[in-house]
């Protein structure tokens, strides 16, 4: 076995991944679960997994890339819409957030935490467009 390889395997990594974010590490459950995904690239949990990780640890970057790829395979996947609009959000990107969040209000309206979140953003995005 590679020394720097964790031991088990892939789904092994993936539930210490998701025991590791439950812990309050984001960032150990990150590595552990780009490690995961480098080895199972298809898999949808291990993406979103790490998504969730690296948005958990400030890396707002990353997480909008990882939820971007859970949404090009599957526009429809309202969480994940949801997540890239809460990283881009915290990302300063604001137009790209409201726009995520509000598809996912499309699709979930029943979920109030993602009307919230975009009723933020746009009352942020208002705020910016009145400053001098």
């Amino acid at each position: 076995m590679d020394p720097g390889q964790p031991d088990g395997g892939v789904y092994d990594w993936y539930q210490r991944g998701l025991d590791l974010l439950g812990d309050g590490n984001p960032d150990a459950a990150a590595t552990l679960l780009d490690r995961a995904l480098a080895a199972e690239p298809g898999s949808r949990s291990v993406r979103e997994a790490l998504a969730r990780a690296q948005y958990d640890a400030g890396r707002y970057r990353e997480a909008i890339e990882s939820f971007g790829a859970l949404i090009a395979v599957d526009p429809a996947d309202d969480y994940a819409q949801f997540g890239l609009g809460l990283a881009a959000s915290r990302a300063g990107e604001l137009e790209l957030a409201a726009e995520h969040l509000a598809l996912a209000v499309a699709m979930r309206p029943d979920q109030g935490h993602y009307a919230r979140a975009l009723r933020g953003v746009r009352a942020r995005r208002g705020l910016a467009t009145e400053l001098p």
